[in-house]
């Protein structure tokens, strides 16, 4: 797919079979919420993820018993053919648990490293030191990813003293904007002077508030060329989080800033932790970044649709087509760019359905009880029955697979292909 955006250029760094950063797509990441040492349960949820999309996965290695699990949890992705690539987030004794457990450190494909708490006063340097050389060693890229909740106190003491003896002293929110981007540039720099190569380095500056997260990667941005990972942290639950995310997120990286993306949700009780993964797939493709899976073009209902059943239909088609999409990734290559329409009346429902690849435009109250669909702008058909929705997903099968099937398919006529 093509783009009108400008990316900003940075670094390529290679994770695993993933790259990140250069050329390559805006990755999307996730994290597990098991306990690590539960081999079993972690290779499980790390599977539903990269099902979901996830092209990295973060596990929590912070316990001796975790650390010993790791390269299990690698065999079983690996047995069951899984092969999305392992980044372990290290915080407190990283140090210890990397050189202890040698099979951990070359079972991860990236490691997460956090100064502000890899080590604190004069065992800091030498603890930084150790983690960077076992990554130098194992050819092993490390995120330095520096957290507002998690500052490298020192720095941000060091950084409010000479900001009080300025002649124009800026506010204290913009001093610790200061230190979160010294923090990851300095870290950056000393790694380099250890042996790591540049193009191993990916840096993050991770915040809970959205205008603190444009403005911090937006100088960070502007004074480095390291692959950026890019999310607010602990962005929140439900549509806040969504909303949050979105927002500061979506305004970077149309300024072409962040190279992988990860939408840190709390999750509802009972509720998949793949929901995060789905968010960042779609706020790329909605973006015009990326294309993962055919998204339903739908209307909000209002008066002249008092029946839910195009609402049921919207979801129904989406749910579907998201089930399809590891069948057609195999055999229809293209088929995510495909752009759908499920409309609810006769306002702006053929005008819409026209505008998508295949759409239907439904009855609304008062309306004949027939539903015309369109492809590639002509009508085909029109929809009678019960079996409207088995009808309309047969229709999106066979397009499918005439459009995408054969070597010589056309292009999308529009959209995001």
């Amino acid at each position: 797919m093509t783009t009108l955006i400008n990316r900003r250029r940075s670094v390529p760094v290679l994770v695993g079979s993933v790259g990140i950063g250069g050329d390559h797509p805006i990755a999307v990441q996730s994290m597990t919420n098991t306990d690590t040492a539960d081999a079993a349960a972690t290779a499980q949820q790390v599977r539903e993820l990269a099902a979901a999309g996830s092209e990295l996965v973060r596990i929590t290695v912070n316990t001796e018993a975790a650390a010993a699990q790791v390269a299990t949890i690698r065999r079983l992705l690996d047995d069951t053919g899984c092969a999305v690539p392992l980044i372990g987030d290290f915080h407190y004794n990283g140090h210890q648990l990397l050189r202890q457990y040698p099979e951990c450190a070359a079972a991860l494909a990236k490691y997460r490293i956090n100064p502000g708490n890899v080590g604190f006063g004069r065992k800091k340097d030498a603890q930084f030191a150790t983690m960077i050389a076992i990554a130098r060693d194992a050819d092993k890229p490390v995120r330095i990813g520096v957290n507002w909740g998690s500052l490298d106190q020192e720095l941000l003491a060091r950084l409010l003293d000479d900001n009080a003896r300025s002649p124009s002293p800026k506010d204290l929110r913009d001093v610790t904007r200061e230190a979160l981007v010294t923090s990851a540039l300095s870290s950056a720099a000393r790694a380099e002077e250890l042996g790591l190569p540049r193009d191993h380095i990916v840096l993050s500056c991770k915040v809970s508030g959205v205008q603190d997260l444009i403005a911090v990667y937006q100088d960070l941005a502007g004074r480095c060329d390291h692959a950026l990972h890019l999310g607010l942290t602990e962005a929140g639950m439900g549509s806040k989080g969504i909303v949050a995310s979105t927002a500061g997120m979506g305004y970077l990286l149309l300024q072409g800033i962040g190279d992988t993306i990860r939408v840190s949700l709390t999750p509802e009780p009972g509720s998949s932790r793949t929901k995060e993964v789905i968010v960042a797939q779609e706020m790329l493709q909605t973006l015009g970044l990326r294309a993962f899976v055919p998204l339903v073009t739908s209307c909000p209902g209002c008066g002249r649709t008092t029946s839910v059943f195009f609402q049921q239909l919207a979801a129904e088609i989406q749910d579907y087509v998201r089930r399809q999409m590891p069948l057609w990734q195999q055999r229809y290559p293209g088929a995510e760019t495909l752009t759908l329409a499920v409309m609810g009346c006769v306002v702006n429902g053929p005008g819409e359905s026209r505008h998508a690849n295949i759409g239907i435009s439904l009855p609304g109250k008062g309306e004949a009880p027939v539903a015309p669909v369109f492809i590639d702008g002509e009508k085909v058909t029109t929809l009678r029955g019960d079996d409207m929705a088995d009808e309309f997903k047969r229709i999106i099968d066979d397009y499918v697979a005439r459009r995408y099937g054969g070597a010589f398919a056309r292009p999308a006529r529009q959209g995001l292909a």
